[in-house]
């Protein structure tokens, strides 16, 4: 890896000390919840989800990828990110902007079946390579190996909508 490339990635890292936004990251994540990315770009999405404390809307910037006819989301940070929790408390019910708002039902991915979805993901998701353990291009055995340690949600709709 080049110097300037190292240099970006440790930049990048830096932005999520102990897998949380700093204010950089915060301000980062309020323009892109607030433009139009996720109206308009393929794989950009906005997660609503209910905080599982507050109970307040939290608005998380993703990337969404295809996969087999259906699309998913993947936690750069693992289990312990604060959106995979509030999914989790919220049974998978949250609304996505994707194009435009939908109420949707995610479902977790067993552990078994994420690694060609995780190397999907790492394809579009540049700005996720930095802080996973595996890479686009690791032999697929190596992406199931680390599999485990980061969810994977299938967006279904909402059932009853």
């Amino acid at each position: 890896m080049g110097r300037r490339r190292h240099e970006r990635a440790e930049h990048m890292r830096a932005r999520y000390p102990a897998g949380r936004p700093d204010a950089e990251a915060k301000a980062i994540h309020r323009r892109y919840v607030a433009g139009p990315l996720p109206r308009l770009v393929p794989i950009a999405a906005v997660l609503e989800v209910p905080g599982r404390v507050s109970g307040a809307t939290i608005h998380v910037p993703l990337v969404i990828v295809p996969y087999r006819a259906h699309w998913y989301l993947v936690s750069m940070f693992g289990a312990h990110a604060n959106w995979v929790r509030n999914v989790q408390a919220s049974g998978g019910t949250a609304v996505l902007l994707h194009g435009w708002r939908r109420p949707v039902q995610l479902v977790e991915v067993p552990a078994h079946l994420r690694a060609p979805i995780i190397r999907r993901y790492l394809l579009f998701a540049w700005g996720a390579r930095p802080h996973m353990s595996v890479t686009w291009h690791s032999p697929l055995r190596e992406v199931a190996a680390a599999a485990a340690d980061y969810p994977v949600f299938r967006v279904d709709r909402q059932r009853g909508r």
